[in-house]
């Protein structure tokens, strides 16, 4: 067993690939067949990272999560702004802009209304907790819009990392009511033919909860509500660091 434990403190970042591979596993079984699908296994794996990082938090008693357990301390530069930084510019790097474009001026329009919407709403709760200064209210405002938004958004205005922990938080929660709410809703909504789907999309902006949720609606949509929450995440980490935070900041002081 030494030998072993050695081994993973030697190879923190393979051993922090593993982990969350384990993870993902055992996520993505679980909304199989727990939830049939409808609730998402990125969901799922989210919630059991802030729930192992909680106990390795109290475990340790330090800031870092399972990161501040030696043998998990890869998790730490897997999870930090490089790595995660280049999972968004390759997720835009394989978006097509052709493909972008058949979504019609109602799919652009959809992204900037949904990214407006969610932002403000985000920020009017920040307010209701207290929080006055722009860079958190900024920060929660950009996780009210997707989970990678915040964090993107936090980091670049100078956040606490208590604020972008809260910032993931709400995007999650978001991302949990997509999922679980679009097949409830959709029949009222007209969410039953792909140019819906597209704007549906844009209005949403979590990738997962939109995709969970169609595929639970009608599994035929999901490409097409895919299609533009993905440009959402893209449009949210321009439009949130920059002018959305001149505008808190105009206003906040």
């Amino acid at each position: 067993m030494e030998v072993i434990l050695e081994i993973l403190e030697a190879n923190s970042l393979v051993t922090a690939f593993a982990v969350v591979g384990v993870t993902m596993y055992i996520s993505y079984f679980l909304s199989d067949k727990l939830t049939k699908g409808r609730l998402h296994g990125s969901a799922i794996a989210i919630i059991l990272g802030l729930v192992l990082a909680y106990i390795g938090g109290v475990y340790t008693g330090g800031e870092n999560g399972l990161a501040d357990l030696s043998m998990f301390s890869g998790i730490g530069m897997m999870g930090g702004a490089m790595l995660r930084d280049l999972a968004i510019v390759s997720t835009a790097f394989g978006a097509s802009f052709s493909e972008f474009k058949k979504a019609g001026f109602a799919g652009i329009l959809s992204l900037f209304v949904g990214v407006f919407i969610s932002f403000f709403v985000g920020v009017l709760v920040a307010l209701s907790f207290g929080y006055t200064d722009a860079a958190s209210l900024t920060t929660i405002g950009g996780g009210a819009t997707t989970y990678i938004v915040g964090p993107v958004a936090g980091t670049a205005v100078g956040a606490s990392s208590e604020v972008i922990t809260l910032s993931i938080a709400a995007g999650l929660v978001k991302s949990i009511i997509v999922m679980v709410g679009t097949p409830f809703v959709a029949k009222y909504i007209g969410l039953d033919n792909p140019r819906a789907a597209v704007v549906y999309g844009g209005l949403m902006g979590t990738t997962s909860g939109v995709a969970g949720g169609l595929a639970a609606t009608d599994p035929k949509l999901v490409p097409y509500g895919a299609m533009t929450a993905t440009f959402f995440t893209g449009l949210g980490c321009l439009l949130v660091p920059s002018i959305l935070f001149l505008m808190i900041s105009f206003v906040a002081g």
